[in-house]
């Protein structure tokens, strides 16, 4: 496989707030890449092609139990919407400190195997 990973990026009117939500709400782990910009590290990922109007693209995290994850985040006073049941996953919205929304979904649909560990030359290990 020619790839070993994606970088995702969240576009914020309020970047250090959204960083603070992902460090300490979300508790991603993360790295300091200089001057306090943070990078984050994503549980495993997936991607799919929708047809559609337009280039446009989405990030979605995923979860096991939408419903724990809605209760932890309502719980929080992170606003969250209601759950969603879209037929190939349960789905809700967090917004971020910045205003900007997050999809938060629980699967239902087959997932895909994990790639084969590689290492920072891109090798497999």
């Amino acid at each position: 496989m020619l790839l070993n990973g994606a970088h995702a990026i969240i576009y914020s009117k309020k970047a250090e707030a959204d960083r603070a939500f992902l460090r300490d709400v979300l508790k991603l782990p993360h790295v300091d890449a200089g001057e306090g910009w943070l990078i984050f590290g994503l549980p495993p990922s997936e991607i799919a092609v929708h047809p559609g109007d337009n280039d446009g693209h989405e990030l979605y995290l995923m979860c096991a139990d939408i419903e724990a994850f809605a209760k932890e985040m309502k719980k929080r006073k992170v606003p969250c919407s209601e759950v969603m049941n879209r037929g190939w996953g349960l789905l809700c919205q967090i917004t971020l400190p910045g205003g900007g929304k997050l999809g938060v979904y629980e699967p239902r649909h087959a997932r895909p195997k994990k790639p084969g560990r590689r290492n920072a030359a891109g090798r497999k290990r």
